[in-house]
């Protein structure tokens, strides 16, 4: 397949008309220039990297915890359609009951997995080692401590699934788990926490790596008496080898704390997620944020979910083609920009760079086509059109 006259965003630039060629479900060439014995003429469209979002808990009135593995396919095709080619599927704090059902679900549909449907190489568990007075929307009655003997009983049941860990560092048990957790490969991020700004120097020297939803429930400084004691917001600027995630949706983050983010960060440690839940292509109406049995009663509207008391968010309704737009339109970021935040960046975290994230020879053919309105106009994953 070839597909000509398009703006190609590569990691470093944009080539205003070139053509793209794809191969048994790779990149095979890209070249500069329109040529006319394509088979698809794109009329000038962008196409850029699919998104891989690594913190989403679901899309279209899917979660991925609803309880079926019907449900996780339901999701990564939603995901799929509106631009995400590879996530994370991410729980919300539950019983270990609907945890381990959540595991299996996602074991057996990474092996059924379709075309249709986004990359899945495994999960991002938010929780359920949280502090209470910085639990957001996740459920109270389910948040624990992190111990030993019950994490090692979850990675057991994982299988190798687990690709992330969200956790509060700050808690009983907490460094014991950082260091056990990321000792295994997996990202260890820190999340829904009270820490102050030494905890979480001590997280990232057993190795902590990641902030989860930066500036969202998380700590800032304080003063005690007379004394400033700095937080996590702080300490995400501060220490280089924290990568911080923005959820991207622009309710959560306003246009001036994204700019200055950007600003005072290095981009190589910025990555920008939807933390989207089943509302994520709804505009308005009643939801619901985790398992659709037992979830939380949700609101949608003003672009975002909220809960029904309004007294807080409750995870986003953000496309992948939202993020772009977002971080395009809010961030002022340029297109090799927007994608090494939202697609190269990601890939690199979870060590899926070198066949995902980016438009290059040899990688495989997860593209997104839409116009200079933020409008998509198709998505192709492994070379075959989703959307």
């Amino acid at each position: 397949m070839k597909i000509t006259n398009v703006r190609i965003v590569l990691k470093d630039r944009v080539i205003d008309r070139g053509t793209i060629v794809v191969e048994n479900e790779r990149i095979t060439d890209i070249r500069e220039g329109i040529e006319k014995d394509s088979d698809i003429d794109l009329g000038g469209k962008y196409l850029a990297p699919g998104i891989v979002d690594l913190h989403t808990h679901g899309s279209g009135g899917f979660d991925f915890m609803d309880g079926e593995e019907s449900d996780i396919h339901g999701a990564a095709h939603s995901l799929a359609i509106f631009g995400t080619t590879t996530c994370l599927p991410t729980t919300l704090t539950s019983s270990d009951e609907e945890l381990f059902d959540f595991l299996d679900n996602l074991k057996s549909a990474q092996k059924n997995r379709t075309n249709n449907e986004c990359r899945m190489p495994g999960a991002h568990l938010e929780g359920p080692y949280f502090n209470m007075d910085q639990k957001g929307a996740q459920d109270p009655k389910y948040i624990i401590p992190p111990r030993k003997e019950h994490y090692m009983k979850v990675l057991k049941k994982a299988d190798g699934v687990i690709k992330r860990w969200s956790v509060a560092p700050e808690l009983e048990g907490a460094m014991e788990f950082i260091k056990d957790v990321s000792s295994m490969g997996i990202v260890v991020s820190g999340g829904h926490t009270k820490a102050d700004f030494d905890t979480v120097g001590k997280a990232v020297e057993n190795g902590m790596t990641m902030l989860t939803h930066y500036y969202s429930a998380m700590s800032s400084m304080i003063k005690k008496g007379s004394w400033k004691i700095l937080g996590v917001t702080e300490a995400g600027f501060y220490f280089d080898e924290l990568t911080v995630e923005l959820i991207s949706d622009g309710c959560h983050i306003p246009e001036n704390l994204l700019k200055l983010i950007f600003k005072l960060k290095d981009r190589e440690h910025i990555i920008g997620i939807s933390d989207s839940m089943r509302g994520a292509g709804f505009e308005s109406g009643d939801s619901i944020l985790g398992p659709k049995n037992n979830g939380t009663p949700v609101v949608i509207e003003d672009g975002v979910a909220k809960l029904a008391d309004r007294s807080c968010f409750a995870g986003s309704i953000a496309t992948g083609i939202r993020l772009v737009k977002t971080l395009s339109t809010l961030a002022g970021l340029d297109m090799p920009s927007v994608f090494k935040t939202v697609s190269y960046n990601p890939a690199r975290i979870i060590g899926e760079e070198k066949e995902i994230g980016s438009i290059e020879k040899g990688k495989m053919a997860d593209f997104i086509v839409f116009d200079d309105n933020y409008s998509l106009d198709s998505v192709y994953i492994s070379g075959e059109k989703v959307r």
